[in-house]
């Protein structure tokens, strides 16, 4: 195999995912980054850590950056002699907003774009299926890939479904999990462009199978139908009508099994929803997000002080949606302190010229005709759709 001479530098965003009754399939795409360079050595691995997360850099060839790395070398055909990281990290770890996808989806664009001919030996729908089976679900690492919106699922016979699949059992050699290596289908919707966010970021972590636990094996059959239709209802409140969010944002299968695991999680979130907030758990928790318009009423601004009165240290932060997903730029341009990061081009606004979308195209991700009525024009996911 032929290495590319020069660094690679992997930008992914936070991720949210869920969105209340969108249980292991919706995901958001949150402008917080995190930015890993890499570039191949001739032996040894050097990696360094700065922001969140610093102590993993001892981790060694068990950090999960590195992991996924691995797995992608591997499954292009080979494995570089050395390598040396350096990574910023600005998301949180284990408070629901997606780091584990993160250093997935990041540690596998740079093995492709450390490879010569990496976009051939691993396309893009390789790359969210190897990203899946590593981290699990395809919740996160489809929203972190495509940005925006997104619906991730198994197609139809591929295996793989189910609240546990891939999450907690023994990984086989080329680690993953031995239910996973399935085909996964991703959809990219672009969300309303004043839609806005803010995250209560936990002040202390949880683990995501901690939380899988609290759910229960079965739910009532009318449990189940509500939250089919509360899906339904959330996909046209962040796409075409935002007045919907707080119907569409109720959950029917795991925050109130949850809230036992995180009182606090569950305290806050009904503050915020008897204010008529549409807030949900992030992802597996701990954290709480907040959507809406940023002049609708009641307003997000009042967020800050309704988590205040709870008297818990939640570090609120107001965070546009990303509608970019991960970005990868070759070169060694060198990687930027995390306040450089957070201000750089704006999430609203087309790649520059230097900067490849996770599929490698310098046109930009390809459209689809409008087959299927306006969902089909909004989706412009790389090559998923």
């Amino acid at each position: 195999m032929i290495w590319a001479q020069s660094p690679a530098v992997v930008r992914v965003p936070a991720t949210s995912a869920n969105l209340g009754p969108g249980f292991d399939a919706f995901g958001l795409a949150l402008a917080r980054y995190d930015q890993v360079e890499a570039r191949v050595t001739g032996g040894g691995l050097t990696m360094r850590v700065q922001g969140e997360g610093e102590q993993t850099a001892g981790l060694g060839e068990r950090h999960l950056v590195v992991t996924a790395m691995r797995a992608a070398f591997g499954a292009m055909g080979g494995q570089p002699d050395g390598l040396a990281l350096s990574c910023i990290n600005t998301i949180p770890h284990g408070r629901g907003l997606g780091s584990s996808a993160a250093a997935v989806v990041s540690g596998i664009l740079a093995a492709r774009a450390l490879t010569a001919d990496g976009a051939d030996r691993l396309p893009d729908a390789e790359v969210l299926r190897l990203a899946v089976d590593l981290e699990g679900h395809p919740d996160n690492v489809a929203a972190c890939l495509a940005g925006g919106l997104t619906i991730a699922w198994r197609p139809a016979g591929a295996g793989g479904e189910g609240p546990d699949s891939g999450a907690g059992v023994v990984p086989g050699a080329d680690g993953i999990p031995p239910n996973g290596r399935g085909p996964v289908g991703l959809l990219r919707l672009d969300v309303l462009g004043a839609l806005t966010a803010v995250v209560c970021v936990a002040p202390t972590a949880m683990a995501t199978q901690e939380a899988r636990h609290a759910l229960p094996a079965v739910v009532p059959h009318a449990d189940a139908a509500a939250n089919a239709a509360r899906s339904a209802l959330l996909l046209a409140g962040l796409t075409r009508d935002a007045s919907l969010l707080f119907d569409a944002t109720e959950d029917f299968l795991h925050q109130r099994y949850r809230a036992a695991a995180m009182p606090e999680t569950a305290k806050l979130l009904r503050r915020l929803r008897r204010a008529g907030i549409a807030a949900v758990v992030s992802g597996a928790g701990p954290s709480v997000l907040a959507l809406g318009l940023a002049d609708a009423e009641p307003g997000l601004a009042a967020v800050d002080s309704i988590a205040r009165e709870t008297g818990i240290a939640w570090h609120v932060t107001p965070l546009k949606v990303d509608r970019q997903g991960a970005t990868v730029q070759p070169g060694g341009m060198g990687v930027p302190e995390p306040g450089a990061a957070r201000q750089g081009r704006s999430t609203n606004q087309a790649p520059g010229p230097d900067v490849l979308p996770a599929g490698g195209s310098t046109q930009g991700r390809p459209t689809k005709p409008a087959t299927n009525g306006p969902q089909s024009r909004e989706c412009r996911a790389l090559l998923w759709c």
